[in-house]
């Protein structure tokens, strides 16, 4: 079968004055990946910042005040200081606190004896919350425990060492991983759901059965209906990665060339993927569902965005990784935060490309020739 460049020309101008003629699709495709980037962007975190701890001082000396002084110099913490476990418990069931640290009576006593204890209390309402919040906790009271052996000259110090390092996010902020994910959710949800209105719309209005009469090639056609949405889409790439670069500091430590092509060869599975369910559909509404049940929620769900997807079971995971949007996630993560790591890049790209080029024959195979 030979393509016909003047035809496949011809087909592109169609379906691009079609395109800019349909205000309210073109107005998706433009802005709500704008209002996904901040929305997201701004408003989903996992951090835990300015906690609210209650401090209970049931022992006022020197020793305890030191103790507990990192608290004050935390980022993350800020010490209410309290007179009572009453007025402590007051505050987090009123939701004014986050968790309690209590210094108990006989503590400067107890330090002596090397039994001294502190008690924590966590709000255990957002168990993320209280995890992190423990651990932000836990890490500034041993380090000032660690200044006070310091200056007392004790090398043996607490007997407790934490010793802490992140790899590929130091900063230790969920916008550096949430971001690279939000470009694949923005790729998946314009490729999917724009596309996949196309050919119902078609079928609907009639207009496809008059193609059909003509020399053109169902594969012509599946290109052109292609061809408009790859430019919305490369657009709609280039105001992600602005926004990663200027608005959310997001650092790329892989090569821009390969993000920017691992990106169109995703949006081209996803706008393939789009016309395969619009030619099974024939139905707008239907396509439309379809394509949110099965592009859009997986992508968030099941492709590592929210959460790893080893810590789900085996089932979930083979359903995962059967995703091109898992495989899209793990690459695109990868080249922003760790690099080119080129094991990853070629397996990625290869599954992708098997992807696109699969979908692309189904699409094609569902516009062939026939009126039935």
């Amino acid at each position: 079968m030979i393509l016909s460049a003047s035809r496949l020309a011809a087909l592109v101008r169609k379906e691009t004055r079609q395109m800019l003629r349909d205000r309210s699709n073109l107005t998706v495709g433009l802005l709500l990946p704008v209002v996904m980037v901040l929305l997201f962007g701004y408003g989903l975190s996992f951090d835990v910042t300015d906690a609210r701890i209650a401090v209970v001082m049931e022992d006022n000396s020197a020793a305890t005040a030191s103790a507990v002084s990192g608290l004050a110099g935390s980022d993350y913490l800020r010490p209410i200081w309290t007179t009572s476990m009453v007025e402590a418990e007051a505050l987090i069931r009123a939701g004014d606190a986050d968790a309690i640290l209590r210094v108990p009576a006989g503590f400067t006593r107890d330090v002596v004896s090397g039994r001294a204890e502190l008690q924590l209390i966590l709000n255990g309402v957002d168990s993320n919350s209280a995890q992190a919040i423990e651990g932000y906790a836990s890490g500034a009271i041993q380090m000032a425990l660690a200044h006070i052996a310091d200056r007392q000259g004790n090398p043996e110090g607490t007997g407790v060492t934490v010793v802490q390092r992140i790899w590929f996010n130091e900063a230790n902020t969920s916008t550096w991983f949430l971001v690279p994910g939000l470009i694949v959710l923005v790729m998946t949800l314009i490729g999917a759901f724009l596309t996949s209105l196309l050919i119902a719309r078609e079928w609907e209005r009639g207009t496809l059965e008059s193609l059909f009469v003509t020399p053109v090639r169902p594969l012509e056609l599946v290109l052109a209906k292609l061809a408009p949405y790859v430019a919305v889409g490369a657009l709609d790439l280039v105001l992600c990665l602005l926004a990663a670069k200027f608005l959310f500091d997001v650092p790329m430590r892989g090569s821009l060339a390969l993000v920017v092509l691992s990106s169109l060869l995703y949006l081209v599975v996803s706008l393939s993927l789009g016309l395969v369910i619009s030619g099974a559909t024939r139905n707008q509404f239907a396509a439309s569902q379809v394509a949110l049940l099965a592009s859009f929620m997986p992508a968030l769900m099941l492709s590592g965005f929210v959460f790893d997807l080893r810590n789900v079971p085996v089932v979930v995971q083979v359903i995962g990784n059967l995703l091109p949007a898992t495989h899209f996630m793990g690459l695109l993560k990868t080249l922003f935060m760790a690099g080119d790591y080129w094991p990853q890049v070629l397996r990625a790209n290869a599954i992708l490309t098997g992807y696109a080029v699969l979908l692309i024959w189904l699409a094609r195979r569902m516009l062939a020739k026939s009126l039935d």
